[in-house]
């Protein structure tokens, strides 16, 4: 998992795209080529000459977006072959990158031979599928999937009604509490069973298919996808309930696995993990992924003492033998096959030179792992699903005015009174909540943190992996992190909970609203470095039967881009900057001073020209001045966060209301009607929340400094609306609609089944386009002080891949393609019906596919 330095990488030109000239790809006149790029590179950065040595970055002021430009006019000459930013940042001069493409034409009879170490790019292209079912299809799926949801409110609804009538018979609070832990576990059984019971009657077995979206098979699968990833044992992800459930869904799963990632597998049948298998978290292993208008299943299969890196994808009819190892940030692409104990990493993944970090093995014996569910299910059971039914028992019979709710007759929702008290008591509960949670955030994980000795191995499912879990639960508060996150408050938030900040340099920006950490006490951060948001912090290395906690430690003047997984053996200094979906390096040389980009990473330009145009604001005097305007700012804008999620919670409390006091003469259907109404009435006052404040202030491009005050409104966007409840709209044509509300200019007929969009208003989706599960498009990035948002666009009938990323001013032809977990540059224009891929993304070929091995999928 070397970063290879710019300067020492062998000439390597990007293959032509489908339709390209390949004779020009293959042959090229040096001095020809060069006049060429000279030429189109003075019109693309608009000065009259470029020598053939100045460099890129350094000498021509050039930077990312421009040389994406660029590429993309090459890409549309039939005299020059294609070239990938890759080849710019390896061949940063007019010169060396004509002469990175002079390929000698090779023999007639001679066999085109694929590098001994090239990952396969992309799959064949399968056969063009057309436009998804027609309109009919579409409502149709629309409706079914309304009544679906509406028959399952019912039956929770009914279920938690005569519940809550027989907890309430019960005489004293002994008896309340035995009747809580009876019903409790019941209802506990029944939602954990229901998924099974779902997946076995509709589907059967799952088997290598095609089902087209807005289908009557697409609805079945839709069904059974999203109970599957509804069950509470989904929470337990990382213990042996959670491989337990997998085997019940149908997975061939081994001794001694343990799987943290919480992105449920659904096509469970199709899925083989060796014995004492392990997989980190934030893992995809679907075994499913969406392609132009269809669902597609496909096996996937881990031998014996195989490893998946956290933050890794892995596409349908993939697989790792005995042995192998696949890195962090890495993907493997259709029809890629790790071979037995080699260790790969990198999107697509390639053979690496290294074994990746491990931890010693402690055997235990065979009675831990039963005995390790045996008391987290008495847990569950007896503590907190007694709490849950038993304390709503407790909290109407405390409270009059909620007890008159249910008694049939007037009820208190016809007095003023009730309204005051209501609002007085939402007001408590919520702003009480939030110093209480932040007592126990600030003082419990650092208190367990001390039982926790780092370099030392424990074994799993013990006390201290109790601790370890425990820890991780606590610390990371969504709810807290959105709050404090892009403001200063952020610093001293997570020096509380545990981080190494003493010598951090106050920014304003320091943090973004998501980071996330395992054991907040072992993480380091230097002075002046600066985090985008999606930074996961990785304190923890298992084997199947152990862990091992490590200190991860970012050095002092880094900048940090979205969506890093950082490991405790990272390999960076000082002053770095770690791109967008960079895979950390974890051997070689300590980099500093440079910038690294990619999977696997190499060494780019740490700075250029553009982003070095505010550098004077970060003078002590500028940002004494500068800093405290912002943090106003910001503490306006945490003030706001508060407001409204204050007031969807009262309002929310008085839709129950009602719907508790209908529940006399309608009986259940009251209740599940108040669910439906529940997830509607959010939806829309979130639309309401985020159109109100972009109608003051519109999403428009930027080019500006963190420390003016349109930034600073931005940062007001990302944090008072939400985004949490367009999650329960995944695969279903209610999103569309909901994006349409939200701003996005969305074609018909988009099939989404779990992208977000950064940006709403700025983002462009056109007619039949396919957004798989873990897609961003993000119309912005920000680089130290510098910021910088532009509108992307996704053609028609474009699919992108599971865990891909778009970057901001990007354009994507009508029925292209971007291949799983890749990273599509800013800038970056990717032609009519292309295939492009790899972090960072670059055209592809159908015949790029090469097979490492296989294996036998025995357990």
């Amino acid at each position: 998992m070397v970063a290879e330095p710019a300067e020492t990488l062998a000439p390597q030109r990007t293959r032509p795209a489908p339709g390209e000239d390949r004779r020009a790809a293959r042959v090229c006149d040096p001095d020809g080529a060069e006049q060429i790029l000279a030429a189109v590179l003075a019109d693309v950065c608009h000065i009259d000459d470029v020598p053939a040595d100045n460099d890129f970055f350094a000498d021509l002021g050039a930077d990312s977006l421009v040389m994406a430009q660029f590429c993309a006019r090459l890409r549309k000459r039939g005299d020059m072959p294609p070239v990938s930013m890759k080849d710019i940042y390896r061949h940063p001069s007019v010169g060396a990158l004509a002469a990175s493409l002079v390929v000698p034409a090779p023999e007639a009879s001679a066999a085109p031979a694929a590098p001994a170490s090239a990952a396969p790019l992309v799959e064949p292209v399968p056969p063009v599928a057309g436009p998804t079912g027609g309109r009919s299809h579409y409502v149709l799926c629309a409706v079914l999937q309304l009544l679906a949801f509406l028959g399952y409110s019912l039956v929770v609804a009914s279920a938690a009604t005569w519940g809550y009538g027989w907890i309430s018979a019960g005489t004293g609070p002994l008896a309340a509490y035995l009747r809580s832990v009876l019903f409790g576990g019941a209802a506990f059984l029944v939602l954990c069973g229901l998924p099974v019971v779902a997946k076995w009657t509709l589907i059967g077995r799952w088997k290598p298919e095609r089902i087209r979206v807005w289908s009557l098979g697409y609805v079945r699968f839709w069904l059974v996808k999203s109970l599957v990833r509804a069950d509470p044992l989904v929470l337990f992800a990382g213990s042996p309930l959670y491989t337990g459930y997998l085997r019940l869904l149908g997975a061939r799963i081994g001794k001694g696995v343990t799987v943290f990632s919480r992105t449920v597998p659904v096509c469970t049948d199709l899925l083989t993990i060796g014995a004492g298998s392990v997989i980190r978290k934030d893992a995809f292993l679907s075994c499913y992924r969406a392609h132009d208008g269809l669902i597609e299943t496909g096996p996937v299969t881990l031998g014996r003492n195989a490893t998946v890196g956290a933050a890794t994808v892995l596409d349908i009819d993939t697989s790792l033998g005995d042995g192998a190892q696949l890195g962090h940030a890495s993907s493997l692409h259709r029809g890629q096959s790790v071979p037995d104990g080699e260790h790969w990493h990198g999107s697509p993944a390639q053979r690496a030179d290294l074994a990746f970090p491990g931890v010693d093995a402690v055997p235990f014996g065979p009675f831990r792992r039963p005995l390790h569910s045996v008391l987290q299910l008495l847990t569950v059971l007896l503590l907190y699903l007694p709490l849950a039914f038993g304390g709503i028992g407790m909290l109407i019979s405390l409270a009059p005015q909620l007890a008159a709710l249910a008694r049939p007759g007037p009820t208190a929702l016809t007095t003023w009174v009730f309204y005051v008290e209501a609002l007085a008591a939402s007001v408590l509960l919520f702003f009480g909540a939030i110093p209480l949670g932040l007592l126990v955030v600030t003082t419990v994980p650092r208190f367990l943190g001390r039982m926790l000795t780092p370099g030392r191995t424990y074994p799993l499912f013990g006390l201290h992996h109790g601790v370890h879990r425990t820890i991780e639960l606590l610390s990371n508060r969504k709810f807290l992190n959105r709050l404090f996150g892009d403001s200063s408050c952020v610093v001293h938030y997570l020096r509380h909970i545990g981080y190494d900040l003493s010598r951090i340099q106050q920014t304003g920006s320091n943090f973004g609203t998501e980071v996330k950490h395992e054991v907040p006490s072992l993480c380091a951060v230097g002075s002046g470095t600066m985090v985008a948001d999606g930074l996961s912090l990785i304190n923890t290395d298992y084997s199947s039967t152990s862990f091992r906690v490590s200190r991860t430690s970012i050095g002092p003047r880094n900048f940090l881009g979205n969506r890093i997984a950082y490991p405790p053996q990272g390999r960076t200094g000082d002053n770095c900057l770690l791109a967008t979906k960079v895979m950390v390096p974890v051997d070689g040389p300590l980099r500093e001073g440079v910038g690294l980009l990619g999977s696997p990473s190499f060494e780019i330009p740490r700075t250029v020209l553009r982003d070095s145009s505010f550098d004077r604001l970060k003078e002590a005097e500028e940002l004494r001045r500068l800093l405290p305007a912002k943090n106003r700012h910001n503490v306006v804008t945490m003030g706001w966060y508060l407001l409204v999620r204050w007031v969807h919670f009262f309002l929310i409390t008085l839709l129950v209301a009602v719907a508790a006091e209908l529940h006399g003469p309608f009986g259940a259907v009251a209740l599940a009607l108040a669910n439906v109404l529940v997830v509607v009435f959010t939806a829309g006052y979130f639309v309401l929340v985020e159109r109100a404040f972009t109608a003051r202030t519109p999403l428009a491009p930027l080019f500006c400094s963190i420390y003016d005050v349109r930034f600073w409104r931005h940062e007001r966007y990302w944090k008072a609306p939400s985004e949490t409840y367009l999650r329960i709209f995944n695969g279903t044509p209610y999103k569309n609609v909901i994006w349409r509300l939200l701003g996005v200019r969305i074609g018909r007929q988009v099939f989404d089944d779990g992208c977000f969009l950064t940006e709403r208003a700025m983002a462009a989706i056109g007619d039949h386009s396919t957004l798989n599960n873990g897609t961003v498009v993000q119309c912005h990035s920000q680089e130290d002080g510098t910021f910088k948002s532009d509108r992307s666009s996704i053609g028609s009938g474009c699919t992108l891949g599971v865990g891909a990323f778009v970057h901001y001013g990007v354009t994507v032809g009508d029925g292209a393609q971007l291949a799983p977990d890749s990273f599509l540059m800013k800038g970056e224009v990717v032609p009519d019906h292309a295939r492009w891929g790899g972090n960072p993304a670059r055209p592809m070929e159908p015949g790029d596919t090469a097979r490492g091995g296989g294996h036998d999928g025995t357990i």
